[in-house]
């Protein structure tokens, strides 16, 4: 009996990674083998900066929660300490937040913990 290629699911294969290399410049878009290459790169990375960007958001919130507490006297760490010393908690998304749009409430939180 001959061999026979399942043609049916190569091509879903192949439009599956195609589909994926939409919106790619030049052969990556339209060649399987490079379009393969691409995707399969575009991925590691997606996985990679899934993690990176916790990091990165974690970062950018102390940064903000510092740039507020060091407005009214105090340095990041000296906050958190406080923070958790009082019993207070919250989180370093909220308290950024805070900080950012609604300076009265950290006004408020800082006179709490200085008590």
């Amino acid at each position: 009996m001959p061999r026979s290629a399942n043609s049916v699911a190569s091509r879903k294969r192949r439009k599956k990674i195609l589909k994926k290399a939409k919106g790619y410049f030049g052969r990556r878009k339209n060649v399987y083998t490079v379009a393969k290459n691409a995707v399969e790169k575009g991925l590691t990375y997606a996985y990679r900066d899934r993690k990176t960007k916790k990091r990165v958001f974690r970062s950018l919130w102390i940064t903000r929660i510092n740039a507020a507490a060091r407005q009214h006297g105090l340095s990041y760490s000296e906050l958190i300490n406080k923070l958790k010393i009082k019993g207070i908690e919250i989180n370093r998304k909220v308290l950024a937040d805070i900080a950012m749009n609604d300076s009265e409430r950290f006004s408020q939180i800082i006179q709490s913990i200085k008590d």
